[in-house]
């Protein structure tokens, strides 16, 4: 199967058939924990993203605000809802091996890159040509100005992360190389240098915090380079993840004041993201390592056939699941608008009550999540369409990346 396929169900005899013909395809060699974690990752990225975003509706716009500024006690749950760690760990694990399986099959690194870089790239060239359209149209009815740069904010932020990743892809030769020499303790280095940017950047004031952008996240991708060449076999490893992720980020939070929330909050002095801080890969190594330690139950629950056939659907578009998930909240937003305040969707997150209000939200976020994957999952793959169409595709996303740029 190829992202952008369409498996025909009924030909497949249900969901059953189709379970079991993944199951079939399947090599007995595949890393299925690998998937899995990828899976996990998205839905907490989902997950915390819509629990942590508020549109709040007032003089006449839509603005963002952060539940987590009224109720910070809820902040060590964004240690767990934010996974971005977990996708750096697969990507290293992923594109290790899929770079070796490229040179035993003669293939360059320059035409392995250019195919990991058109599947990051193609979801987000939709995405971006969709709301050129989308945008001329709320534009085009009055849509106050406001609303119009949160439509933006919400779309566009989150592509940073697609940013980075294709950079690390892009190294990977040399994280190899690192592992090769250095085995396990190659973390270190990315890890050295992010604990050096915070100590310039928190102690002297300078002003090097971009860094970070790349090195902590590094930190992840280079243990997940390290697991497709053998290591971190051991629960050794996975346990001094913990215990060093553990204690590292409580430090962090009880004797450096780092902030404890693992996202960003609208209106606070300091975010542990914006540039990512030593707390970004300390929490992300503590994920790591639990996910080691459940490698061998998360290996159980995916031989089962359904849970498995959902895993490998989900991996399949998670690019289209993860560029078009805040779509589906602003969907629904500005979609019941006309209906007035609602709560737990339009009115300030002030306590317990909004994120009640919000649960009862989630499963309508979801229905909109599954409408935009069902028609835009399909342009993961090849685009089979004339040339003319592809140029008029790019040029729509160029022109939303250029209105964006001056709105942010």
């Amino acid at each position: 199967m190829t992202a952008g396929s369409d498996p025909a169900v009924v030909r497949t005899g249900g969901l059953s058939g189709l379970a079991a013909r993944i199951e079939a395809a399947t090599p007995a060699t595949r890393e299925r924990t690998v998937d899995g974690l990828r899976a996990i990752g998205i839905c907490g990225i989902v997950l915390g993203h819509w629990l942590v975003t508020a549109l709040v509706l007032g003089s006449g716009s839509l603005h963002i605000a952060s539940p987590l500024a009224t109720l910070p006690s809820f902040s060590p749950l964004t240690w767990a809802l934010q996974l971005l760690g977990l996708f750096f760990l697969v990507g290293g694990y992923a594109n290790a091996r899929s770079l070796s399986s490229a040179g035993a099959a003669g293939r360059s690194y320059l035409s392995w890159l250019r195919g990991r870089a058109a599947r990051l790239g193609r979801p987000v060239v939709i995405l971006l040509a969709a709301w050129a359209i989308v945008g001329s149209t709320l534009w085009a009815i009055g849509v106050p100005p406001g609303t119009m740069r949160t439509t933006v904010v919400l779309v566009v932020q989150p592509l940073w992360f697609i940013a980075v990743y294709l950079i690390t892809t892009v190294v990977t030769p040399l994280a190899v190389a690192a592992d090769r020499a250095l085995g396990v303790a190659a973390a270190a280095v990315p890890l050295a240098i992010t604990a050096a940017v915070d100590a310039a950047r928190f102690v002297y004031d300078m002003p090097v915090g971009g860094v970070n952008v790349l090195a902590a996240w590094l930190v992840t991708y280079q243990l997940g380079v390290a697991w497709a060449r053998g290591g971190l076999a051991g629960r050794a490893h996975a346990w001094a993840l913990v215990v060093g992720g553990g204690v590292l980020a409580l430090v962090l939070v009880a004797a450096f004041r780092y902030p404890l929330s693992m996202v960003g909050i609208t209106g606070a002095p300091r975010s542990n993201l914006s540039p990512p801080s030593l707390l970004v890969p300390a929490v992300a190594a503590l994920q790591t390592g639990i996910a080691l330690l459940l490698r061998g139950r998360l290996a159980a629950l995916l031989a089962r056939p359904r849970v498995w056939a959902a895993v490998v659907l989900l991996n399949l578009s998670a690019m289209t699941v993860f560029c078009w998930h805040q779509t589906a909240l602003l969907t629904v937003t500005l979609g019941v608008n006309l209906a007035g305040q609602l709560p737990g969707l339009h009115t300030e997150p002030a306590g317990v009550l909004w994120l009640m209000e919000r649960l009862v939200w989630l499963p309508v976020f979801a229905a909109a999540l599954l409408a935009l994957w069902l028609i835009f999952r399909r342009y993961e793959g090849r685009w089979q369409v004339p040339k003319a169409a592809r140029v008029a595709v790019v040029a729509l996303a160029l022109g939303y990346a250029i209105y964006a740029a001056t709105v942010l």
